[in-house]
């Protein structure tokens, strides 16, 4: 019998390792194409999960979900979450709960229902989601894009307002969040945070830039207003913005001050809760801006009206007909104070 020399021992079992390796390595790639062990003459391996980019959530009502099932194209299919949550395959006498689920939770559902029907032995199943309606985010208001998409993935306020364009100049100082209470079934019920705008932008509080799930209304109102009309360089809609209070001294520096420098006294009109038309506050206008007298706060839809040099004065009538009529206004008479 020849002998073997330690050299030619060596290669033989250098081959057989890589021989080994190259069998297993065949395997893995097999699995990770989605080819089950059991291939045969027919089998499918179409699956929804090849090129969908969307993130694993929980399914929800109205989505649109990809059934894969291994060898059985009568049932490969794409299906909509109906309204009660739930799907309706072929050949199954019973509808099939959905939502609430994740794709991986599905899958077991599908095949202990394919499996109790008799309808297959074994069912290999994929399920994943083509795409999502459940989970809307809506940004409205002063906003620059105002839209609605689906929430996949982690998604922020500030992700919310960026994909909105961001926030217009006339944004107000707060954000209004609206959800439902989480376990709350009554769809009248709900829940509204207040998220100041200085301080979600500033970033000094995380917490503020909270964390939207689906099902949110992001609301940014419009900044209040005040109109200055009458005797200035530059009459008008003030936007304030800052969230700070205005006043009768910044209301004329938003207007660029008086036009004759001769008035002495000018108006407030502005509507107080429980009165059915606007109330007037006479103030001493030489006073406070000579500083004798302390300058009078501004409140939202109030009217700072400044009579002419002459003392005549318009009526309340005309002054909010010129404020309602806005091809009058225009945009050359709306401003915004930052």
């Amino acid at each position: 019998m020849p002998r073997v020399g330690i050299w030619e021992l060596f290669m033989r079992c250098l081959a057989i390792s890589l021989l080994a390796i190259a069998v297993a390595s065949t395997s893995v790639l097999a699995q990770e194409r989605g080819t089950p062990d059991r291939a045969g003459p027919g089998a499918t391996s179409f699956s929804f999960n090849e090129g969908s980019n969307l993130p694993v959530e929980k399914i929800g009502r109205d989505d649109l979900i990809g059934i894969t099932v291994y060898d059985s194209p009568e049932l490969t299919r794409t299906v909509r979450v109906d309204s009660d949550g739930a799907i309706r395959l072929p050949m199954l006498q019973k509808h099939i709960q959905a939502a609430g689920l994740y794709p991986s939770e599905l899958e077991n559902a599908i095949t202990t229902a394919l499996t109790n029907e008799n309808v297959l032995v074994d069912p290999i199943v994929t399920v994943s989601v083509v795409e999502y309606r459940s989970r809307p985010i809506t940004v409205v208001g002063a906003v620059k894009n105002p839209l609605t998409f689906q929430a996949t993935g982690s998604v922020t306020l500030l992700d919310a307002v960026s994909r909105a364009g961001g926030l217009s100049e006339n944004a107000g100082a707060e954000i209004l969040v609206s959800r439902q209470p989480s376990g709350m079934s009554d769809k009248s019920v709900t829940l509204v945070q207040r998220i100041p705008v200085r301080d979600l932008m500033g970033g000094d509080n995380p917490s503020l830039n909270l964390q939207l799930e689906g099902g949110e209304e992001v609301r940014v109102p419009e900044a209040g207003r005040v109109f200055v009309l009458g005797d200035v360089k530059k009459p008008g809609a003030f936007y304030i913005t800052d969230g700070s209070e205005s006043s009768v001294m910044k209301a004329l520096s938003l207007s660029e001050g008086l036009d004759t420098f001769s008035a002495h006294k000018a108006y407030i009109y502005r509507l107080e809760a429980g009165s059915s038309g606007r109330n007037e506050i006479p103030i001493e206008l030489k006073k406070i801006m000579d500083r004798k007298s302390p300058d009078v706060p501004l409140l939202a839809n109030d009217i700072l009206y400044i009579p002419n040099a002459t003392g005549a004065r318009a009526s309340l009538k005309v002054l909010e007909t010129s404020i309602g009529v806005g091809a009058t206004l225009g945009a050359s008479m709306i401003y915004v104070y930052h």
